[in-house]
């Protein structure tokens, strides 16, 4: 089946934030510095080659742009300042879009506007929700127990909602992942037991970012699992214990210590990656993308309106309390449903890929498949002869 060239697919890119991706003439020293580039996954020579021959549904299904971790090697030893780095972290962008069903990732990624106009939307619309509906069953100056403007149980109900409602979106665009970059990949399929017994990747990925580390300087991949350490710890104290979380003012250690630890992790890496950015320090920081600085921005403004909200309660002032709480949900709410769409799902779609990558190269080693009837026959002549 022949190939459709895509000429514009070079343009296409820069809209996500790559590089001039004609500059690279495949010297090799790119994929010859990476401490993760090996066989049968190549790069990021093989992703700039394929991007420069305009091979769209090639690109659509490579696996490689999420096994590159942005250390930055690559772009430092480029001869022709092709920014190799930046092209893969540009095509994980790309990926997102393109695994995002709904679109919205496309208008996210080629415009700040859009992505701006769907923050202020949200965030808006879910302050204006949340002060009607603490309006209409309790008083603005309790904040817990009888008359609580915001009962603790109606925004569990309200977390669990809104997070089946990322999990749904998740789900499909991972499912469209595994379609893309394993199903379509593997002439002959990947039996099911090579799924199960390589399963352990997942969580192994997920809670790890072990590859990460692997890249040189552990620096960056503290920083970065101190964001995913924080986030994680949050996201499962908010969703099983948020009860506990929510009473007070008296300090609950069994689930605060938690929540404190997740709090200055994300306090202190947050800025940090700030940081970088405004200084341009480091090849992650040198060139961002409005995406980014989004994420970022977001992030800090959720950690920050949540201490707020968790110290003016235990101080006793339950009207601030309230105020704090509803600013803090709205961008809460904002975050966490950009999830499916934008740099947030690297959480899932890397661990995802390391997982796929290995079946992927297991598959490939396995003997050709042989029917029930061939077998048969096999074993008959084996006994004649």
């Amino acid at each position: 089946m022949a190939l459709r060239v895509n000429p514009k697919l070079i343009d296409e890119l820069q809209k996500y934030g790559a590089e001039d991706v004609s500059m690279c003439y495949h010297c090799g020293n790119c994929s010859a510095v990476c401490p993760h580039s090996q066989e049968p996954y190549i790069f990021p020579r093989r992703s700039m080659r394929t991007l420069q021959m305009g091979l769209e549904s090639k690109m659509r299904s490579s696996i490689e742009p999420w096994l590159c971790y942005y250390c930055g090697q690559c772009s430092e030893q480029c001869p022709r300042d092709a920014e190799p780095g930046e092209t893969m972290m540009s095509l994980r962008r790309w990926l997102i879009s393109e695994y995002d069903f709904t679109g919205l990732g496309k208008y996210f990624y080629r415009s700040w506007k859009a992505e701006l106009a769907a923050v202020l939307l949200v965030l808006l619309c879910t302050a204006a929700g949340l002060g009607l509906y603490g309006s209409s069953v309790g008083n603005i100056h309790v904040y817990d127990g009888p008359g609580a403007f915001l009962p603790s149980a109606a925004i569990h109900l309200f977390d669990y909602l809104l997070a089946l409602v990322v999990v749904v979106f998740l789900g499909i665009n991972a499912a469209r992942m595994w379609w893309l970059t394993v199903a379509k990949n593997l002439k002959k399929g990947a039996p099911f037991w090579l799924y199960l017994r390589r399963i352990y990747l997942l969580p192994l990925h997920f809670f790890s970012q072990m590859r990460y580390a692997k890249c040189g300087d552990t620096g960056p991949w503290l920083v970065h699992f101190c964001v995913v350490f924080g986030y994680v710890t949050m996201l499962v104290l908010i969703m099983g214990f948020l009860e506990a979380m929510q009473a007070g003012p008296e300090i609950r250690w069994s689930v605060h210590a938690f929540g404190y630890a997740a709090s200055a992790a994300l306090l202190i890496a947050t800025p940090i990656m700030l940081r970088a950015r405004l200084v341009k320090s480091g090849p992650q920081g040198h060139r961002t993308h409005t995406t980014d600085w989004m994420f970022l921005l977001l992030l800090v403004v959720v950690v920050v309106t949540g201490v707020l909200q968790h110290l003016v309660h235990r101080l006793g002032y339950d009207t601030a309390a309230n105020v704090a709480y509803v600013v803090h949900l709205s961008f809460v709410v904002t975050w966490f449903s950009r999830y499916p769409f934008t740099k947030w799902s690297h959480i899932i779609y890397r661990p995802l890929a390391m997982y796929f990558a290995e079946i992927r190269r297991e598959a490939a080693a396995l003997p050709p498949r042989q029917s029930v009837a061939a077998m048969a026959g096999a074993q008959l002549q084996g006994k004649a002869a």
